[in-house]
């Protein structure tokens, strides 16, 4: 695991996303990400508008790529060193560590958060957030992303942006709740958030 020590948020401009790096990293990898675009502001916003956490709670975000929904969560009052983002490609995140200074950004495996995340922050997660391309992964595959979430944020459930018309995961085989709480037409393609939790 490593993972970046905390800086002066003014030590560092806040840029952009930076379109060239993500545009490499998908056509190296199109499943890993769920569109050749960064996600939009508005996108970002309903997301934020979205995340709850208590006064020793972190938020974590689960394949931050450029940082654009890091950076909404930030203005949105998260403080830095109660984001944790993952990030899986190497690149990816020492570009992340570079724009969010003081946020701890993990270069890890989402499907391995037991190994990934450090210990302080297990079992202490207010919102997850995944930005992973579920849908387009095996039902076992699926099952395993949920195992590795239960393990460090026990029931609290999760945030999914999706570009799916209809919910990105088959919740009832999951044994998951599923709700849509918003949708944007302002994202290239438009996008829901969705918010699952374990069944009863």
């Amino acid at each position: 695991m490593r993972d970046t020590l905390p800086r002066p948020l003014a030590e560092i401009p806040r840029p952009g996303a930076n379109a060239a790096l993500f545009l490499r990293r998908w056509l190296a990898n199109p499943l890993q990400m769920g569109s050749v675009v960064p996600s939009s502001p508005v996108l970002c916003q309903r997301i934020a508008e979205r995340v709850t956490r208590g006064p020793d709670e972190y938020v974590l975000e689960l394949g931050a790529g450029t940082g654009v929904l890091s950076r909404a969560l930030l203005r949105h009052h998260v403080p830095p060193e109660r984001l944790i983002v993952v990030e899986i490609e190497p690149a990816m995140a020492a570009w992340l560590r570079e724009t969010l200074p003081g946020v701890r950004v993990v270069c890890g495996d989402a499907f391995d958060l037991a190994r990934s995340l450090p210990p302080e922050a297990r079992q202490r997660i207010g919102t997850v957030i995944c930005g992973i391309p579920l849908v387009l992964l095996p039902l076992e595959r699926q099952r395993r992303f949920l195992a590795s979430l239960r393990s460090v944020a026990g029931s609290r459930g999760f945030l999914l942006y999706s570009y799916c018309i209809t919910s990105p995961l088959p919740w009832r085989k999951l044994n998951l709740q599923a709700r849509r709480e918003a949708w944007t037409p302002w994202n290239i393609p438009p996008a829901s958030v969705w918010r699952y939790t374990p069944a009863a």
